[in-house]
């Protein structure tokens, strides 16, 4: 495979010193000799070259088993433990997937990625219709927003389909040995899958917790896994600056920061690629947003964010930069009719491909934040295809390890996460957190 991901770094407007040069080659190379902080979670760095052909069966034999079962299956995760899987699978889907009648593979759905009670509902009266299963993916099996999904569809499952029944039709993915959900695999006689203790939720797509769900929606893992290792290649320490793109991205985002650029806004033009900036949003504002420091990550999808936040992006406070993932094929060809009235005014545009006028609109908003004064980054995939993604994914991990490890952060703990569970268990009056629920009534009484 040689349609390698590019970046384009001319209009960022940075010159690299040899100094920050430097910088990032040294915290590349944490990557590699574990010295860094939070390196006991350094498992995804040779994840792609460490899978195993045998892996990859054994979980393409698993789909096949839910695909040959199940009209839906319904990904239980939240973080990391689902947005990794979803932004694959929306990228590669049919855009109308849900209302694709005859399907050659289950709709897959998503559970546990939030607390609302509507939602949940709703998806159980859905459920009532079909035959469907669950993958669960959790460590510890007792976060509270998945692990309160998967007890009442569990239930949901094995009262229609009976328990013996049900258990065929969960798999759980989570720790090896402990946890609330490897506890109930083992005692139910789930299938599982292990998420290594070294590798971090969202640093985990290409792992069992991303590659099974986005398997069961039909797509092609072992091709996604040949595009990370490929950009694992291209990125490893032994790869100098000038040809690491990985290290020039996290360099220029460090650079733009340092400047005063606060605000990273993640830009498409596919709007397949909504929860590929969704996944990006979380994995580096969870990475870097410590110590009072990191950038901000936005996303929006262009053109249509172009008509409400491209105002801002063009003429508000410059303090942020844009990066853009452009796709330079499209895969299918589709082409303007010519219109005898032309009350539109677009006959000018007949015969040309829509994926055409889209690149012009690409190229004519690159130019015109550029000229607003936007530093402006791009990144092009060859396609929206596995072998791309699986490239962009491992990109994007490693340029964000680097990138948190030149911010002077550790990129690979998440200490503030904590901090709305601690008042939430609290006020729920969870055994053990009496004294803080008495703090908070004195609080809140004031």
């Amino acid at each position: 495979m040689d349609n390698a991901i590019m970046l384009n770094l001319e209009n960022a407007g940075v010159v690299f010193s040899q100094e920050i040069k430097d910088r990032a080659k040294v915290a590349c190379e944490l990557l590699y000799n574990a010295k860094g902080e939070g390196n006991d979670f350094l498992g995804w760095v040779n994840l792609p070259s460490a899978t195993t052909d045998n892996l990859l069966e054994n979980i393409r034999h698993t789909s096949l088993l839910l695909q040959q079962e199940c009209q839906i299956v319904v990904v239980v995760g939240i973080g990391g433990s689902y947005l990794g899987a979803r932004a694959v699978i929306d990228a590669l889907s049919n855009s109308f997937d849900a209302v694709i009648r005859d399907r050659k593979y289950p709709l897959v759905l998503y559970a546990g990625q939030n607390i609302g009670e509507d939602y949940l509902f709703e998806l159980q009266e859905l459920l009532k219709n079909y035959k469907f299963g669950i993958i669960s993916i959790s460590k510890s099996g007792t976060t509270t927003e998945p692990a309160l999904a998967f007890r009442l569809l569990r239930e949901q499952l094995e009262r229609q389909q009976g328990k013996e029944a049900a258990k065929r039709l969960i798999v759980a993915v989570t720790d090896r040995s402990r946890g609330a959900l490897k506890t109930l695999a083992d005692k139910q006689g789930y299938r599982s899958y292990v998420i290594e203790d070294n590798i971090g939720g969202r640093f985990s797509v290409l792992s069992p917790v991303g590659l099974l769900p986005i398997a069961v929606a039909g797509f092609d893992i072992k091709r996604l896994i040949e595009g990370a290792k490929l950009m694992e290649k291209n990125t490893s320490q032994y790869i100098e600056f000038e040809h690491n793109i990985a290290m020039q991205y996290a360099a220029v985002r460090n650079v733009l920061y340092n400047k005063g650029k606060k605000i990273e806004v993640l830009a498409n033009f596919n709007p397949k690629l909504h929860y590929i900036s969704e996944w990006w949003k979380q994995l580096y504002g969870e990475s870097e947003g410590k110590k009072h420091k990191g950038i901000f990550p936005a996303s929006v999808d262009f053109t249509t964010d172009l008509h409400s936040m491209g105002q801002y992006l063009q003429e508000g406070e410059r303090i942020l930069f844009e990066t853009v993932i452009s796709v330079e094929k499209s895969n299918f060809e589709y082409r303007v009719i010519p219109d005898n009235d032309n009350l539109d005014g677009l006959n000018f545009l007949a015969g040309r491909k829509i994926d055409h006028i889209n690149k012009m609109a690409e190229l004519g908003t690159m130019i015109a934040h550029v000229d607003g004064g936007v530093p402006n980054i791009k990144i092009t995939l060859p396609q929206l295809d596995e072998a791309s993604l699986g490239q962009l994914i491992y990109f994007f991990e490693k340029a964000c390890g680097i990138s948190g490890y030149m911010l002077g952060v550790n990129p690979f703990d998440q200490p503030g996460v904590e901090a709305y569970k601690k008042n939430m268990f609290a006020l729920l009056q969870k055994p053990g957190y009496e004294a803080e629920y008495q703090a908070l009534q004195v609080r809140l009484s004031k």
